[in-house]
């Protein structure tokens, strides 16, 4: 009995649909390892918890008693400071011993003397946090701001003693470089330093940023 044999061009077409399905196999595959391995290697962001770096100042700086003072002569007075990262602040706070509707808060370049953001406060409550979040602010790394209020209530924290602080202080990721103040009611830039004493309470949320 013969045996019926495959035609040549049949056997081949056959060999070649086997050979490209193998092939398309492989290259699928390879891709999906490829896939996976590029999952495996996402980078998530980080995300920063937000700090405020005034409670650790008055602690580094050993402010540990407050006078209280209201009604005492306008000044525009704040904090110079700079990050050791980059970051944003988020949002401003405040406490006073007085109510004031119209606080205005002024952020700086310190080294241009410019004003980079005015915002203004409503305090409504004496002796209470407030937080105002506003848009968000970027701070350069190593750069130095200042942040000031213009008011004629605050708290004063000092030494016991009276004595100088020595500046900088780290509080978390800023860097306390010195307290400034001037008199009057306009939008200047500070130029008086004292070492002895911080007025306030002003200061900002901050967040690190990649």
């Amino acid at each position: 009995m013969k045996h019926l044999e495959e035609p040549f061009g049949l056997r081949s077409l056959s060999l070649k649909k086997l050979y490209a399905i193998l092939a398309f196999a492989a290259i699928f595959s390879i891709a999906s390892c490829s896939n996976n391995n590029d999952d495996d290697h996402v980078v998530q962001p980080t995300n920063y918890p937000v700090e405020n770096p005034l409670s650790k100042y008055h602690e580094t700086a050993g402010f540990t008693t407050t006078t209280n003072f209201i009604n005492s002569g306008d000044y525009e007075f704040g904090l110079a400071f700079s990050p050791d990262v980059k970051g944003k602040i988020t949002a401003i706070t405040i406490k006073l011993p007085d109510t004031n509707p119209n606080l205005r808060v002024t952020i700086w370049d310190y080294t241009t003397k410019t004003v980079l953001r005015t915002e203004t406060f409503n305090v409504t409550a004496t002796n209470t946090l407030i937080t105002k979040e506003i848009s968000e602010l970027a701070l350069e790394k190593d750069k130095k701001y200042l942040i000031t209020m213009n008011s004629n209530d605050w708290y004063k924290r000092a030494k016991a003693d009276n004595s100088n602080a020595t500046y900088p202080i780290t509080a978390g990721n800023i860097k306390i470089l010195e307290y400034r103040w001037g008199s009057g009611t306009t939008q200047t830039f500070p130029v008086n330093i004292s070492l002895n004493y911080n007025g306030g309470d002003l200061s900002f949320n901050f967040q690190q940023m990649d």
